[in-house]
This record gives C-alpha cells, sequence and structure tokens, in this order.
C-alpha cells in the first residue's frame, strides 16, 4: 500500500540504504483520523511503538489528541517532542509490567498509566493515589483481555491462548476497583471495522457491569483506519454509539494507520550470483539492508514486502532472491523477478516501510542503521534527517 509515487524521487540523492517518509502523505493520514475524532468524539492518540519520528511530534500534535507509549522511554519521548505551539499531548503508557523505579517517574509526567494485571494495579496503587493528590488529572486503568481472537498469526494475536496480554474476566471477580477510571483492550493487527466491532460486542458482552464504573474506554491500536477500504463512516457511528450507552470518553491508539503508505526504505545492490547451477536467470542479490535488522517483521510475521517496478517469479524473465549483508542464513527477504536484468550498485525501493521497522531496526554484525530522511511529495523538498556511524553502534555495547 503506497499513496506516494516514490519514482519522482531521485534516489542517488539518498545515501543507501535510508528510509525516506513522505510528509504529504503522513498529513493525509492524520488528516482522515483527524476528521474521525472530530466526527465521533473519540480522542486519537499516536502509538509510538509502530511510528516514532519525533522529527513530525509537531505536526502529529497539530492533529492528534496525544500519544500512546509502550514504557518510560517512549512516554518521556511523547512528553518531550510531541507538542504543538502551546498544545501539549495526553501522555498515555501501557506496559506488561512496571518496574517501581519507572512508576515513580511516570507518575510525575504522565496522563494515563495503565497496568497489565491485577497483581501490578496493587503493587502500585499506594503511590499512584498518592501522586493523584498532588495531579487530579492522573488516570489509571487496567487493560482487560476479552478472551476474542481476530488474528490470524499466534505471535500478534494478544487474546491467543495463553497469552500474557491483558486481565481476563475471572480475574476480576472480587477486586476491588478503587482508583480506576478506565479500560484498555487491543485486539486488532491491520484489520478492520468489521473485526473490531465483533471485539467491542464481545467486550460487551462480558465487561458491561465494569463500564458503568468506567470514565473512558480505549480501544486499542491495529485499525487499519486510513487504507482505502476501511469504513470509517461505520466506525464513527459505532463509537458515538458505545460513548453515549456507556458514558465514556474513547480512546483510539493507531499505530501504522499513521505512517501507512507513507515512507520507504531504498537500498543498493552489492553482489549478484547465481543461485542455481546453469541458470540463465536465477540469482542471489545481496543488498545493503537486511531483513533480519531493518525489517524484521518480514521474518516474523512473515510477510512479503512489495519492491518498485518487480513481479512475482517467473512473472517477469530475472529472477532475484534478495538477501541482506549479514552472517544469518535466514536474511532472506523474498523472491522477486525483473523485466530487465539488475546491476550491481542499482537502487531497489521496498515500499511501505515507515511504520514497524525504524522503530524496530538493530545493529546485528554491525550491520549500519538505515539513514533517515524527510521528504515532501509536492515540493521535492528531501532533508536528511539523521545518519548513523560506527559511534551509534559501538555506544550500544560496552
Amino acid at each position: 500500500m503506497q499513496f506516494t509515487d516514490f519514482t519522482k524521487l531521485d534516489l542517488q540523492r539518498l545515501p543507501s540504504p535510508c528510509f525516506v517518509v513522505d510528509q504529504v502523505a503522513i498529513e493525509r493520514n492524520l488528516t482522515i483520523l483527524n476528521h474521525v475524532a472530530s466526527a465521533s468524539g473519540a480522542k486519537v492518540l499516536a502509538a509510538l511503538k509502530a511510528f516514532s519520528m519525533w522529527q513530525l511530534g509537531p505536526l502529529t500534535a497539530s492533529y492528534l489528541d496525544g500519544i500512546c507509549a509502550s514504557g518510560l522511554h517512549e512516554a518521556k519521548l511523547g512528553f518531550d517532542e510531541y507538542r504543538y505551539g502551546d498544545k501539549k499531548s495526553e501522555v498515555h503508557v501501557y506496559s506488561a509490567a512496571f518496574s517501581e523505579a519507572d512508576v515513580k517517574e511516570l507518575l510525575t509526567f504522565a496522563d494515563h498509566i495503565v497496568f497489565n494485571s491485577v497483581s501490578q494495579w496493587q503493587r502500585f496503587k499506594p503511590l499512584c493515589l498518592q501522586a493523584q493528590i498532588e495531579r487530579p488529572s492522573l488516570h489509571f486503568g487496567l487493560r482487560i483481555n476479552p478472551e476474542h481472537s481476530e488474528g490470524s498469526v499466534p505471535l500478534y494475536d494478544p487474546c491467543a491462548e495463553g497469552s500474557r496480554l491483558g486481565i481476563k474476566l475471572y480475574q476480576l471477580a472480587d477486586i476491588d476497583l478503587t482508583g480506576i477510571s478506565g479500560l484498555h483492550f487491543h485486539t486488532l493487527c491491520e484489520q478492520g471495522f468489521a473485526e473490531l466491532n465483533r471485539t467491542l460486542n464481545a467486550v460487551e458482552n462480558k465487561f458491561s457491569h465494569l463500564l458503568t464504573q468506567m470514565q473512558w474506554v480505549n480501544f486499542g491500536g491495529g485499525h487499519h483506519i486510513t487504507a482505502p477500504d476501511y469504513q470509517v463512516d461505520a466506525l464513527i457511528e459505532r463509537i458515538k454509539s458505545f460513548s453515549a450507552q456507556h458514558q465514556v470518553q474513547v480512546y483510539l491508539e493507531p499505530g501504522e494507520a499513521i505512517a501507512i503508505g507513507s515512507g520507504v526504505l531504498c537500498a543498493e545492490v552489492l553482489d549478484i550470483f547465481e543461485k542455481k547451477a546453469q541458470s540463465e536467470h536465477d540469482y542471489h542479490a545481496i543488498l545493503d539492508t537486511s531483513a533480519t535488522c531493518h525489517m524484521p517483521d518480514t521474518l516474523e510475521m512473515p510477510y512479503r514486502p512489495d519492491i518498485t517496478n518487480s513481479g512475482e517469479v517467473n512473472e517477469f524473465l530475472h529472477n532475484y532472491r534478495f538477501g541482506g549483508l549479514t552472517c544469518l542464513a535466514g536474511d532472506i527477504v523474498n523472491d522477486y523477478s525483473f523485466a530487465e536484468p539488475l546491476t550491481i550498485g542499482q537502487r531497489i525501493v521496498f515500499e511501505d516501510m515507515a511504520h514497524y521497522t525504524m522503530v524496530k531496526t538493530s545493529t546485528f554484525n554491525g550491520t549500519k542503521l538505515p539513514a533517515i530522511a524527510l521528504w515532501n511529495s509536492q515540493t521535492d523538498e528531501l532533508t536528511l534527517v539523521k545518519q548513523f556511524t560506527y559511534d551509534d553502534f559501538k555506544q550500544r555495547l560496552s
């Protein structure tokens, strides 16, 4: 899914490898999310776990209500960088577990803190309620597990059997919820309105007796709201009805939806050699990027990223298996075909690479991290935001 024609960008202006994000496409997505908030009354947060390019923090804050974080460092980044003029973003944070030191620091600046278990809430409740006396705007919530699975990949399914994420209904029996003002759930991954609607039905069926005690409910992330086929109007109406029925403020925290279709990963061909003996058209192509270091979701989910001007195997005459430059035998992106043979030094563009890429990169094998560039597809202005060096690798170690 790509909203920007990156073929208009001169790739030779970039170092390699390089992530390139189109600000125009980001603003398109933010506009849609802002419309959902305005029309439904929901508050929309940017999930930094998916896309945390804080150079765009002020732009994001101008459209959305705040950020959601998965721990202390993301929360601090949201607090520091996601501001627009005098407008301060709400900072919401959830983690599968918090340390006491992190909770103490979060209590000084976060707006919502969501706990993953009853035991964590009970452990930190005295600290939280004391902090709330000094900061009455503080809110505390619990993540629930509706035990309603919409995921097809167990690794990405928070409601899979045996999941450690969220509190099941039976675990809340006879629990004192004094101090808890909201519930949070997260069940989706790159999914549409129908999946959310079924999840909401499950939540209402199981937790309706608790909803009446709450001030807010967070629907989590995984909503593909900015995808072309998403039922935006249906989402708006469902939020309005849910909010009215239960008298709660609804929150959404999309991550991928903010950056979908907005960015690419540009890489360079370092070497080409035969994949099969006596084959004229099947080759390995080694790139200066890496699946394991720079695109781990291609191995974890797994999925096959699109490459500009490529086809499926044998769709065109020349077949290539794209591999990374690390020692891992499985550092393979996938197989592709091209109408013309590739050449060493040629640039390759992996499409839709802004979300869950920059936030997951590593320096395994000492692999250089991709540079980060911001492009305006309307004006052709290109800003090289960050280039990584040996020092970035060295300082992660000791």
